[in-house]
């Protein structure tokens, strides 16, 4: 079928581009929706201070009758061109029935428009940055996605690469059955702090949460994951949005955070409870119901999913990941209602990250999937 393209174009399109999956995976256990709230904000220049750097253009797909059967946004990260030094345009927000011409037509109109404006790469699905979603799902499509992560059909990646698309990068995802007994490394703990001359915070409230928070992304962030794929460094605005969007989820307990001598943040493990139930439940919305589920499920929960794990260049290697995870689970057994916990997504060649949850035994979960095509 040969669909229409058209813009988007005021609020009313916008509606159209956001709430489409709801249609698209309304018959679909495994799919968890995105804050319709979220969206809004992030898609919009005016209140997403992403588009400081970036631009973006969104199209939505239509049939004869007008009906959306597909969405996509272009996006151009200048920050990250400048730190990769690419011209590279990157494709998000993606979503198709399952039918080879949508998916070409719209594809096509960004590689016209990445190519337009001097771009040579098109990759995705990428966000705006790595606080976005990324990495199209290409195993464990019978898992519940986390609500953090993109979920989509099994028909996208064979697709995508019937498009001409090529494998870029690859995110794995693990899940960990939480132990009533501590690995026996463990008992390294004391050893490990004092030869690395560091110790784990004890966070208090919710104030010293938000300056441990506050300090982590301003100082230690961009330094710390700035090897990984496509990153780019996030501005004052976007950190301040961040941390306001997330403050009201964080539980300390299952928060761990490292300092040296000199009270600086050398390492940090920030997991939640997960929410993907309850934004199910809510169907996206938080108002006027949907935030009830949300907070039970803050409260009352079996299972944690990891947003973010980092430790900063400098102490790689001298087992801090130890002294991180000993905190939380100390929590965990102490709150007695976790049972696993879902890792977030980790590049495949990161084997530093990956080994330090060998001591859990953790289980594939889901794989991610970044892909690449070269524009003429």
């Amino acid at each position: 079928m040969k669909p229409i393209l058209k813009v988007v174009e005021g609020k009313r399109d916008l509606t159209k581009f956001i709430h489409f999956p709801e249609k698209l995976y309304k018959n679909d256990k495994w799919w968890v929706p995105a804050l319709i709230s979220d969206e809004y904000n992030t898609l919009q220049a005016s209140k997403n201070p992403a588009f400081d750097y970036c631009e973006a253009k969104l199209w939505l797909a239509l049939d004869e009758k007008g009906n959306v059967v597909g969405r996509v946004a272009g996006i151009i990260n200048h920050e990250a061109n400048k730190c990769w030094n690419e011209q590279t345009a990157r494709f998000g927000w993606i979503d198709f029935i399952e039918d080879q011409e949508v998916l070409d037509t719209m594809l096509a109109e960004v590689e016209k428009w990445a190519v337009d404006k001097g771009m040579v790469k098109l990759k995705g699905p990428l966000g705006f940055t790595d606080l976005d979603k990324e990495g199209l799902l290409v195993e464990g499509f019978e898992q519940l996605s986390p609500f953090t992560c993109i979920y989509n059909f099994p028909y996208y990646g064979p697709m995508l690469e019937k498009a001409g698309f090529t494998k870029d990068a690859d995110w794995t995802q693990r899940i960990v059955t939480v132990p009533d007994e501590f690995p026996r490394m463990m008992k390294l703990a004391d050893a490990i702090a004092e030869r690395a001359g560091v110790h784990v915070v004890q966070i208090k409230n919710k104030k010293e949460l938000r300056k441990e928070a506050d300090y982590l992304f301003r100082k230690v962030y961009n330094e710390t994951f700035a090897p990984l794929y496509e990153f780019a460094p996030v501005n004052d605005r976007q950190i301040d949005q961040y941390i306001n969007s997330y403050i009201t989820i964080l539980d300390k307990d299952f928060i761990s955070i490292i300092h040296d001598k000199d009270e600086r943040i050398v390492a940090f493990a920030i997991t939640v409870p997960s929410l993907s139930k309850a934004v199910q439940k809510a169907k996206g919305r938080l108002l006027p119901f949907g935030i009830f589920p949300i907070l039970k499920a803050l409260h009352r929960n079996d299972t944690l999913e990891a947003l973010m794990i980092g430790i900063h260049p400098d102490y790689q290697s001298k087992g801090l990941q130890v002294l991180l995870f000993k905190q939380i689970h100390e929590n965990v057994i102490r709150r007695g209602d976790i049972k696993t916990m879902i890792m977030n997504p980790q590049l495949e060649e990161n084997v530093k990250v990956q080994m330090i949850f060998d001591e859990y035994n953790p289980q594939p979960y889901m794989r991610r999937r970044s892909y690449v095509k070269e524009l003429k």
